[in-house]
């Protein structure tokens, strides 16, 4: 009865959690066949960059202010409203692709609402499974998103390809529509847990939303623990996102390789990501999820060490650093998020998550801007060199750190938690 009683909250999320499985997949699909659509259309390495921008800057830019009308606004009806939002522009889409009249300007216009909705919905995501998943699976549940996301990573784009062989464009987008209906619907009948906040009885306006933010921001910076774990995660995606775009040039130039090469290391890297999220999921991490990050973070510097000190004539070294990073990479993003899930009040994660996810986009055109020249003046191995002996350090600063390693023992704020005396056992 007991056992039966603790699994209760899978009949909740579950459904929740496969509709959502549903609508990534389709935004990848979208993903593949707008970027394939604009590569053969153009040809334009500006036009795909801009396109990769326009995608960005709700997430830099609007985050923040999602995050606080995500802990204001009911978060349910939220992702109700973000995915039809998403869904409503892919159908714009459609029927513009369907009657020949597409511009590029629509197609950019789609990526805008497309990731404003993305802004609004995974805060809303993320803020959720902690009210509704027990704190002991956060960190299983972590992993199983991380498995996910890589499975997609991995199958989206073939498919997406096999798709567009086969389909015209329109068709392949409408795909999208279908699989945001499949998230949505479970959303319609299953309520998601709300927090308690003092203040709900104020009216929405800007002055509050401002004031919302404002506090999300105050509310992080007073707890000098999670402010630095931020920095370091915003410093991770500064380090680690050049990378992927020097990928090619490391296996054309540095290993002689070909597409082929390129492929199996791109292929690497998303296996790892399954693998290591598969392994959170069973395993859960140690019971301090800092540690499994931190221990985790550097895997990943000697995974990207291995990468970048590969002789030309070890390119499965290099390989074997693209899989051990793919690996540990959920095993450091899972116990975070989870470590944050449990110990963020409620009322608060919209505004938190959304800083962290406005922290790591911006730091991703931060990393080309500087990352560019640093190779270009050092070499294109100096970047993996420096970007693996910082996640080193920075693991091991996290596991030493009584800031960072006590997070797990701490509440808002940075006070440490006094373990409770041992209960005494009566004998009448």
């Amino acid at each position: 009865m007991e056992q039966k009683s603790s699994l209760k909250w899978l009949r909740v999320f579950i459904p929740i959690w496969a509709g959502q499985v549903f609508s990534l997949l389709g935004s990848g699909l979208v993903h593949f066949a707008l970027i394939w659509w604009m590569t053969e259309k153009t040809g334009s390495a500006a036009v795909l960059a801009s396109a990769s921008l326009v995608g960005l800057l709700p997430q830099v830019f609007l985050s923040p202010f999602a995050g606080a009308l995500v802990d204001r606004w009911n978060r349910r009806w939220v992702m109700v409203a973000a995915d039809g939002t998403v869904a409503l522009a892919t159908v714009g889409l459609v029927i513009l692709f369907a009657s020949g009249q597409v511009q590029l300007w629509h197609v950019y216009v789609a990526l805008f609402i497309r990731s404003l909705g993305g802004a609004f919905h995974w805060p809303a995501m993320q803020a959720s499974t902690s009210l509704m998943v027990p704190k002991e699976h956060l960190s299983r549940i972590a992993g199983a998103n991380q498995a996910l996301n890589g499975l997609i990573g991995i199958g989206a784009p073939p498919l997406g390809a096999l798709l567009m062989s086969t389909l015209p464009i329109f068709q392949v987008l409408a795909v999208d529509i279908v699989t945001a209906g499949l998230a949505i619907l479970p959303l319609l009948f299953i309520a998601i847990p709300q927090p308690v906040r003092e203040d709900a009885h104020l009216a929405v306006t800007p002055k509050t939303v401002w004031a919302d933010v404002r506090g999300g921001f105050r509310y992080v910076v007073s707890w000098p623990g999670v402010f630095t774990l931020l920095l370091m995660a915003a410093m991770v995606n500064f380090l680690l996102s050049p990378g992927s775009a020097f990928m090619p040039l490391l296996v054309t130039q540095h290993f002689k390789g070909g597409a082929l090469q390129l492929a199996w290391m791109q292929s690497a890297w998303g296996v790892g990501v399954v693998a290591g999220g598969l392994l959170l999921s069973a395993w859960g991490g140690f019971r301090r999820k800092i540690i499994t990050s931190m221990l985790s973070l550097m895997g990943i510097g000697v995974g990207v060490l291995l990468t970048g000190a590969a002789p030309a004539w070890g390119y499965w070294i290099a390989w074997s650093g693209m899989l051990i990073s793919g690996i540990m990479n959920p095993l450091t993003n899972g116990p975070l998020f989870a470590l944050l899930q449990s110990k963020i009040e409620p009322h608060m994660q919209g505004r938190v998550f959304t800083l962290v996810n406005s922290l790591a986009s911006a730091m991703m055109p931060l990393g080309m801007m500087i990352g560019a020249p640093v190779a270009e003046w050092l070499g294109l191995r100096s970047w993996y060199l420096f970007g693996g002996v910082m996640c080193l350090l920075m693991g091991f600063i996290g596991l030493t750190a009584p800031l960072i390693n006590t997070l797990d023992d701490q509440q808002p704020g940075g006070k440490r938690i006094v373990p409770a005396a041992e209960p005494t056992i009566s004998t009448d």
